[in-house]
C-alpha cells in the first residue's frame, strides 16, 4: 500500500522534497541574519570572526570524516581555495553591512543573488531557463517587495550609513553567488562531504589570515557578555546547518533554486520577530509570502533541459581535466624537451 502510494504520488514529492528543504534553509539563514544584526548592534565590528567558528565547525566534523574514509581528494585542492575565499568574502561582506544600513535593506538587496546565479549558471553550467521559470522569479520578487514594504511600515528602516551598507551587500551577493554556483558543479561531480569539509579547511584558513590583519584590534576591544557569546554561538548553529543541507538542494534542484528558495528568509525572520521580540507584523506579510510560495512552486515545477542535466551528471571526465589538461601539458613538455 505505503509502497504503491509513493510511487503514484512520486511527481508530487520530487517537488514538495526541494521545497522542504529550501524552507529549512531559509530558516536557518534568517536565524544567522538576526544574529549578526544583533551582534552589529552591539557594537561589534568582527564580520569575520563571526563567520570563523563556522567554518571551524564544517572542518572538523566534515574533515574528520574525510579522514576516516582515508578518501583522496577528486578536485585539487586549489579550487576549494578559490571557492573558500569567494565564500568567505560573500559573508564577511553582507555581516559588515549591518553596521551601516537596516535588515530591511540587508533583506531587500540580498536578492541580487537570483540574478548572479541565473547568470553564472547560464554561463558556466550552461543551464537554460524557461519563460515559465522567469515568470516564477517575477512572483517570487514581487512577493519579497510586499514583505519589505510591510516591514518598512513598522519600522524597518534607517542605519548610519545606508548607502554604504547597500554597496556592501551587492558586493556581497556577487561573492555568495560564485561560491553558491562553485558548489553547485562541485556537489554533481563530486561527494557532497569532500566540498563541504574542503569549503570549511580553506573557508577557516582564509578567515583566520584576514582577521589577524583586519580584525586583530577589534577583538581586543570586544566586550564578551552572555548574549554575546550565545549570539555567536547562534550563529555558528544556523551556518553549520545551512551548510550541510546546501548541497542537497543544489543537487537536486540547482543555484537559483536555492537562491529563491532563501528568499523566504526575510519572512521567516519577520516572524521571529513578531514571536519571540513580540514586534507588529502587518496583514500585507501573508499576501507577500504566499506569493513567494508561489512563485518558487512554479518555477520548481519546471523541469530542466533534460539533455544540459545529463551532460552534467553522467560526463566522464574528472572535474579538474575540464578545466586544464594537466597531464597532456607535461606530456607535451616531455616531448618537446626529448
Amino acid at each position: 500500500m505505503s509502497i504503491s502510494w509513493w510511487r503514484n504520488n512520486e511527481g508530487m514529492i520530487r517537488t514538495l522534497f526541494p521545497l522542504f528543504l529550501g524552507q529549512l534553509l531559509s530558516f536557518n539563514l534568517a536565524i544567522s541574519t538576526l544574529t549578526s544584526s544583533f551582534v552589529a548592534n552591539q557594537g561589534v565590528d568582527a564580520p569575520l570572526t563571526l563567520s570563523f567558528f563556522t567554518y571551524l565547525a564544517l572542518a572538523v566534523v566534515y574533515g574528520s570524516i574525510l579522514l576516516y574514509r582515508r578518501q583522496k581528494l577528486q578536485v585539487s585542492w586549489y579550487w576549494f581555495v578559490l571557492l573558500g575565499f569567494a565564500d568567505v568574502q560573500g559573508n564577511c561582506l553582507v555581516n559588515k553591512a549591518f553596521e551601516f544600513t537596516s535588515v530591511t535593506s540587508v533583506t531587500i538587496l540580498d536578492c541580487w543573488t537570483i540574478p548572479w546565479a541565473m547568470v553564472f549558471t547560464w554561463i558556466f553550467l550552461d543551464t537554460r531557463y524557461s519563460l515559465r521559470q522567469f515568470f516564477g522569479v517575477a512572483v517570487c520578487l514581487s512577493g519579497l517587495g510586499l514583505a519589505l514594504l510591510s516591514d518598512a511600515r513598522v519600522g524597518g528602516g534607517g542605519g548610519s550609513r545606508p548607502l554604504l551598507g547597500d554597496v556592501l551587500v551587492i558586493a556581497g551577493t556577487l561573492f555568495c553567488s560564485i561560491s553558491t554556483v562553485g558548489q553547485e558543479f562541485f556537489v554533481k561531480k563530486i561527494d557532497r562531504v569532500e566540498v563541504i569539509a574542503m569549503i570549511g579547511l580553506f573557508g577557516m584558513l582564509v578567515s583566520a589570515s584576514e582577521i589577524s590583519i583586519v580584525e586583530r584590534k577589534n577583538l581586543n576591544s570586544i566586550k564578551w557578555s552572555t548574549k554575546l557569546i550565545s549570539a555567536f554561538s547562534g550563529y555558528a548553529l544556523s551556518s553549520f546547518t545551512f551548510y550541510t543541507s546546501v548541497p542537497f538542494v543544489l543537487k537536486i534542484s540547482g543555484a537559483t533554486m536555492l537562491c529563491l528558495s532563501l528568499l523566504t528568509s526575510g519572512m521567516w525572520a519577520v516572524v521571529i520577530r513578531r514571536f519571540i521580540y513580540k514586534e507588529q507584523v502587518q496583514s500585507l506579510y501573508y499576501l507577500a509570502f504566499a506569493l513567494v510560495v508561489v512563485g518558487v512552486v512554479m518555477y520548481s515545477k519546471t523541469e530542466k533541459d533534460p539533455d544540459s542535466a545529463r551532460a552534467l551528471e553522467n560526463s566522464d571526465l574528472n572535474t579538474e581535466y575540464l578545466l586544464f589538461d594537466e597531464e597532456n601539458l607535461v606530456t607535451r613538455n616531455d616531448t618537446s624537451v626529448s
